[in-house]
């Protein structure tokens, strides 16, 4: 067994004596914890205890285990203890370990310098707001103003704001485990150990604190309340289900299919003298409608050309089969597709997109599959198209002031169900 001693759960409880963990003291910490925060009670009471004498204070792993240093809960108050059970426990609810491991990947960080960066802007991104309400914050705490940085962010963001050096100096021994970083440890007991919980026992810990949060609306801090949402709405990969939504259309029945008398159809033999075309599947041919209103940004515009070259792709690369159409209130000139860096988005004025629609079904040979790309601050076609219609939506929110469209009571029509909606970004 890797890892500290472990004492056995029906073990029964042992005060506090030297090298000895008091689990009364500990638990009674928890029991306090509970009280002042009962969001995250039942985090708390899933985490599993391991007595370790490896650890320098409290850590977790990615499997819901807390490794504790006997000496550590002898020499700490139980209301300190509770902070540091709330913190831990913070660690896994936001998930820094995965979250530590997809920035390792994006940005290339690695060893045991850019974890440690990363536990520290993660102990910042709890702390900030965590402790008072009859929480005490442990002793050493790492606070954002500790290293001049602004509250009320996110790991990822903090990890962006500051290296290792003179202000980090102090905080070398900070370890909350693999839990916090995604850095497996000496004394982990890993995914084959006792007592820890499955992948859907972690989720379901995390959507009952959530429910929690959200029903007892104000008393939670805000990171909380901002966590509670995201598990509630978690974002979804809109690139991949972009291209799965035209990946779908372009494979539904009639999209990309045509009479062919090349091979002549099997039941051409049961009408003696007739030769009867077959259907033949041909690559689908797409159109994409790009919304170049004043309403869009230039930096939407930069990546509806993003876009394209990327259904370019999920159209298994055929660029000659995709077409695009630049559309404010009226439609531009249809460009095919040779490069998107090369494809002049020309617009401006107000937003009309049935132009655009129309002018892609005036396209010879008609696409299979129409992509709009867009705000949604437009009138759409009253009757369907006849070929697929995926949407991508630029999100916009009504108090940014960008729904005016030169009327303040305007309020833009929403996609039509006939139309697959995914929102980027």
């Amino acid at each position: 067994m890797s890892g500290g001693a472990r004492r056995a759960p029906n073990a029964p409880p042992v005060h506090g004596g030297p090298g000895v963990l008091d689990l009364d003291k500990l638990y009674a910490a928890r029991l306090h914890a509970t009280r002042v925060r009962p969001y995250v009670a039942t985090a708390l009471f899933a985490l599993h205890v391991v007595e370790s004498r490896r650890v320098p204070t409290m850590a977790v792993d990615r499997h819901w285990r807390c490794y504790v240093s006997p000496a550590f809960v002898d020499r700490t108050p139980v209301e300190e203890l509770a902070g540091v059970w709330v913190h831990e426990v913070s660690h896994l609810l936001r998930d820094h370990h995965g979250r530590s491991d997809r920035v390792a990947r994006e940005r290339g960080l690695s060893g045991p310098g850019e974890r440690l960066r990363m536990n520290i802007a993660a102990d910042c991104e709890i702390n900030d707001d965590v402790f008072g309400d009859g929480l005490v914050r442990p002793e050493g705490a790492v606070l954002p103003r500790t290293l001049g940085l602004a509250p009320g962010e996110l790991m990822e963001d903090y990890l962006r704001q500051f290296g290792l050096g003179p202000l980090t100096q102090g905080m070398v021994w900070l370890d909350c485990g693999s839990g916090a970083d995604g850095l497996d440890r000496a004394w982990d007991l890993g995914p084959d150990g006792a007592h820890g919980l499955t992948e859907h026992e972690r989720d379901a810990v995390r959507f009952r604190v959530a429910q929690g949060i959200t029903g007892r609306p104000g008393s939670a801090p805000e990171g909380w309340r901002r966590w509670a949402e995201e598990v509630f709405h978690a974002p979804q990969p809109w690139r991949e289900l972009l291209g799965a939504a035209v990946r779908s259309a372009a494979a539904g029945s009639g999209a990309g299919e045509d009479y062919t008398y090349g091979r002549p159809s099997r039941r051409s033999a049961g009408l003696p003298g007739v030769v009867l075309p077959s259907l033949r599947r041909r690559p689908p041919r797409v159109c994409v409608v790009i919304d170049t209103s004043g309403s869009v940004s230039d930096a939407e515009l930069g990546g509806a050309l993003l876009e394209v070259a990327a259904i370019s792709r999920a159209v298994g690369g055929r660029r000659d089969l995709v077409t695009v159409v630049s559309c404010d209130a009226a439609a531009r000139t249809v460009h095919a597709l040779c490069g998107a860096e090369g494809i002049a988005l020309v617009g401006g004025g107000g937003t009309d997109l049935r132009t655009g629609f129309a002018a892609a079904l005036r396209a010879s040979p008609r696409p299979d599959v129409i992509v709009v790309l867009t705000d949604g601050q437009t009138p759409w076609p009253e009757t369907p198209p006849p070929c697929r219609t995926v949407v991508g939506l630029f999100p916009r929110d009504a108090r940014d002031g960008s729904m005016d469209e030169e009327n303040p009571d305007y309020e833009p029509d929403t996609p039509p169900p006939w139309a697959r909606v995914v929102t980027i970004g």
